[in-house]
């Protein structure tokens, strides 16, 4: 990002916006750029102190520069002794981004900067462009700190803790939990590490992942999910499970080296309550990544015309800043049914989403692998289904003989510790056509109904529990049916027997 800016400063580009939150790093890469680009002079403005030199902090150039008019003015006015020309930084511009004079302001000094070394950079958190000046300006992100840069952070923590004992590998898992925080946050959460056990080794790692889900609460569109269960947790789906944990080291450099790509994403298709979540929030634990939920119905904000998308921007950065990770998008077919015409419905505003979250997808090179499920496959936008948006397609049908087995076992292991006296084949006859969530609550409904008369529930009482219920297989029967002749073709089954069938029969 200094390469650039400093081309562009070179280059003589009068306004640069510089999308940041990190006010003093931003600044001393600016200083930096300034120095090698003929010793200019920086200037910086704020509403509270006008403007002041870069290196005089203290002392205001002119009093009356606390107005944005007054001090653009000044600078438009001023000329260097130099006549290395000068960067002038305005923090915060954006509350004044719909005032007719601030704008007219800048326009007259992008006009009047032409033949000078003038370059006015406008720096804020928030990327708000008047739409007189959008042909004009250039919009930069300052870069979260690089591992380089934030070595350097926890070299001068441990340089004030007074201890230099700390091996390779607990340095790297250091810097690399701290990817995606800023300078001021790596710095604090390095001192709390100290301050809460007096040292700073590897199994500080949990302090340092405890501050980047403080980051991802403070975003309120993505949330961050933790999870106890294994992908044993999980009932059958043994193609999926296998080619899930295939990929368990495919973030390292081992992989890259290797020259494999990084995964992209998969889409997990199927009938509803037959382990589709389960199966995204247990890759988690198995990959030994972050699962970070995104939840769509945060993302659409009509408060403000381009708030959604810049909602999705910041989303999508933030998943991108502390990557590798897992972003997990529920019910994929809810979140973008209609996308690709909705002008009549919502102005425009979820086609857009979904050409801006389609590009993300494509071109994305960070290492966030999309994980997506849906249950409606004809709701879903076609361009979601070809090949190159995700790695995999896979189909969850309802859970074979077998698999019914291994979920009544896994279910009834949770809540009893001998589960001999359960005849689990009879169960699994019973249960033909139930789903792995269907299952569940037939045993906790037998658990209550044995509760309700003080004694230990029974074979009897599951098998009664199902009887009484009418499984989404019948209900639902017309629209699984579709579902299943649709992915017969076009999905692979998440199924090890299933998927066994059809490479015989190929």
């Amino acid at each position: 990002m200094q390469e650039e800016l400093s081309i562009l400063i070179e280059a003589r580009y009068p306004l640069i916006y510089l999308v940041t939150s990190e006010e003093e790093r931003s600044e001393q890469s600016i200083s930096r750029v300034a120095q090698a680009s003929r010793q200019r002079e920086v200037y910086v403005w704020t509403l509270t102190r006008g403007l002041v030199k870069y290196d005089q902090p203290r002392t205001p150039v002119q009093s009356n520069t606390v107005s944005p008019q007054a001090a653009i003015e000044w600078v438009i006015r001023h000329r260097e002794p130099n006549s290395g020309g000068g960067i002038y930084v305005f923090k915060d511009l954006h509350p004044f981004k719909d005032s007719p004079e601030v704008t007219r302001c800048l326009r007259d000094a992008i006009s009047g900067f032409r033949g000078t070394d003038k370059t006015i950079v406008l720096m804020s958190p928030i990327q708000a462009i008047p739409i007189e000046l959008e042909k004009e300006v250039v919009v930069l992100d300052f870069p979260l700190p690089s591992m380089k840069e934030l070595d350097q952070v926890l070299s001068a923590q441990l340089k004030e803790a007074k201890t230099s004992r700390i091996t390779t590998e607990a340095r790297e898992k250091l810097l690399k939990a701290a990817l995606g925080l800023t300078q001021d946050e790596a710095e604090k959460v390095y001192r709390k590490s100290y301050v809460t056990r007096s040292r700073l080794t590897e199994s500080e790692v949990d302090i340092v992942l405890t501050e980047k889900k403080q980051l991802i609460r403070r975003n309120g569109i993505l949330e961050y999910v933790e999870i106890d269960e294994t992908i044993n947790s999980v009932g059958g789906l043994e193609e999926l499970k296998n080619w899930l944990k295939q990929r368990s080291n495919a973030f390292t450099e081992r992989a890259r080296e290797y020259g494999l790509p990084q995964p992209k994403g998969m889409l997990i298709l199927g009938v509803p309550g037959c382990g589709k979540s389960l199966i995204a929030k247990t890759t988690s634990r198995l990959w030994g990544l972050p699962l970070l939920r995104l939840d769509m119905g945060r993302v659409y904000d009509g408060s403000m015309v381009g708030r959604s998308e810049a909602n999705l921007r910041n989303a999508l950065k933030t998943a991108e800043s502390i990557s590798p990770v897992i972003l997990f998008i529920d019910e994929l077919d809810k979140s973008f049914a209609g996308g690709a015409g909705s002008a009549d419905s919502d102005g425009g505003t979820s086609s857009r989403i979904f050409g801006s979250f389609l590009t993300w997808m494509q071109e994305k090179t960070s290492p966030v692998f999309v994980m997506a499920t849906a249950n409606r496959v004809e709701r879903l936008p076609g361009e979601f289904l070809r090949k190159g948006r995700f790695d995999e397609l896979f189909f969850v049908d309802l859970p074979t003989k077998e698999e019914r087995q291994d979920i009544f076992a896994i279910h009834l292991s949770k809540r009893r510790s001998d589960i001999s006296r359960f005849d689990l084949d009879q169960l699994s006859n019973v249960s033909d056509g139930f789903s792995g969530a269907e299952i569940e609550q037939a045993i906790v409904a037998a658990m209550y109904e044995a509760f309700a008369q003080d004694r230990e529930f029974t074979q009897l009482d599951i098998i009664a529990a199902m009887k009484s219920t009418q499984p989404l297989s019948k209900t639902m029967h017309e629209q699984i049916t579709a579902l299943r002749e649709w992915a017969s073709q076009r999905a692979r089954p998440a199924a090890s027997s299933v998927a066994e069938y059809q490479r015989m029969e190929f």
